[in-house]
């Protein structure tokens, strides 16, 4: 009894002393921003038809779709072509901040408002990618992501070193920022565009604004350690369980692939692969396609280790070595799909998913790796070019070079 008691004071210590996953909701945060910055770039020419008032989903006939199932996007506001544009680019600055790791908190709720935004507006325009992308953007706001490969975790190192030194950091831009999303959330609400549908998402970002004000005041302005630490445990709380929900879902995810899969006909013959590879819609290389259904041994083998890697993958989480092999195949598979069947953005989103489970030493190594290649393209850049030896007569050039 003594010690199942311990073994749960010792798990509820783990959860509220510390927010679990730095590195993979890093990985996260930087991969959801980057697929979605890159989808809103390579669509900024086509932006209009997609979304937009030039779109054959009318604005109208989104507003009828929307007052039915409520669907929360600020896009139904207005149908000006200026609040369209005025979104489209705030949905790529805050995809570009979120994914530098600038003020994350506020960039992951502006980040989730371009998402909901953009998507709701034209239901009919995507693929699995985007309903992976659309419940993550929510799943993010709850996690502090913004812990490790972040501007937010650079400037509170900085801050570290600057009360070791003694030193007062102080912050002008995080309360200016809040100051400017409040003043909007203020103006929205009163105008009765805020709580015109479903009131989960109104609500949520008041609760954030409101939980980060008092955030602030808190480490501002509290005498004693206790109130700043219990809204420590809270968040940390909130973290880990947003960081399980993420978890839960991706098995959940490749569960019910797996099992609708099983009951396909096509999957059971072992030859759905063939015929997604001679579609023109999934076929931007078309040698290729035909070169790996050339083989029916290939395809079958392709078809069922499909289904078996989406079935047994959330069994194998209670065995690392075997997880991180299915973790493996599952990304290879994600990234054959974005070259040969022409899913790049899909296969983004998912690969992203599937790192939540890569182990924490892996992104570590990663992360280093990765610095140290940074440090050398900054030594190279900054190392400047020495003088050419002078000949040993050169009795000028050497007295003007000492004088200059």
């Amino acid at each position: 009894m003594n010690r199942f008691a311990l073994s749960i004071s010792r798990g509820i210590a783990r959860v509220t002393e510390s927010a679990l996953g730095p590195y993979q909701t890093a990985v996260i945060r930087i991969g959801f921003s980057a697929t979605w910055l890159l989808f809103l770039l390579r669509e900024l020419p086509h932006r209009q038809e997609l979304y937009g008032p030039d779109g054959p989903w009318s604005w109208g006939l989104a507003e009828q779709l929307i007052a039915d199932n409520g669907a929360f996007t600020v896009l139904m506001w207005s149908d000006g072509r200026v609040w369209f544009e005025t979104v489209y680019v705030l949905a790529v600055l805050s995809s570009v901040l979120l994914m530098l790791g600038w003020r994350t908190r506020a960039m992951s709720v502006l980040f989730m408002l371009g998402v909901l935004s953009l998507q709701n507006r034209s239901v009919f325009i995507g693929d699995g990618g985007d309903n992976v992308l659309h419940l993550m953007s929510v799943y993010l706001v709850f996690t502090r992501c913004g812990q490790v490969w972040s501007l937010d975790a650079r400037r509170a190192r900085l801050a570290r070193q600057a009360h070791a030194r003694g030193e007062r950091a102080g912050d002008r831009v995080g309360p200016a920022l809040w100051g400017v999303l409040g003043l909007g959330l203020a103006v929205a609400t009163l105008a009765g565009w805020l709580f015109d549908g479903d009131p989960f998402v109104p609500s949520l970002l008041w609760a954030v604004w409101l939980a980060q004000g008092l955030w602030w005041v808190v480490g501002r302005r509290a005498r004693f350690a206790q109130p700043r630490i219990m809204l420590d445990v809270i968040a940390n709380i909130v973290h880990n369980g947003a960081l399980l929900v993420i978890m839960a879902e991706a098995c959940l995810i490749y569960a019910t692939a797996g099992w609708y899969k099983i009951q396909g006909s096509r999957w059971q013959d072992g030859t759905a692969v063939y015929y997604p590879l001679h579609l023109d819609s999934f076929s931007p290389w078309p040698a290729l396609a035909d070169l790996m259904s050339s083989s029916g041994a290939m395809v079958m083998i392709v078809t069922y280790g499909t289904v078996i890697v989406q079935v047994a993958f959330p069994f194998t989480l209670f065995n690392r070595r075997v997880k991180n092999v299915l973790l493996a195949v599952m990304i290879t598979e994600h990234a054959v799909i974005a070259v040969v069947l022409g899913l790049p953005f899909f296969s983004l989103a998912m690969i992203t998913a599937d790192a939540v489970f890569l182990p924490t030493s892996f992104l570590r190594l990663l992360g280093d790796r990765v610095a140290r290649a940074r440090g050398r393209l900054r030594a190279g850049g900054s190392r400047t070019k020495l003088p050419e030896q002078r000949a040993p007569g050169d009795r000028e050039n050497t007295h003007v070079g000492f004088t200059a």
